[in-house]
């Protein structure tokens, strides 16, 4: 497990624009389907996996 951790922070790490932008449709996504109920919160769970993925958010 640990090998598939390092891999995935590391594909992440080399191509953050790509992950953040992942990261920003998925929050998207699930705005849509809950009718933005809980879009404070799934923009705060956004802005926390891009700000881990390499140099934060880089979608916007």
């Amino acid at each position: 497990m640990s090998d598939f951790m390092d891999k995935a922070k590391d594909f992440a790490d080399k191509h953050d624009k790509q992950v953040d932008q992942g990261l920003e449709k998925g929050g998207e996504q699930v705005d849509k389907r809950t009718g933005g109920k809980y879009d404070e919160q799934t923009d705060k769970g956004v802005d926390t996996a891009q700000a881990r993925t390499g140099e934060g958010d880089q979608a916007r």
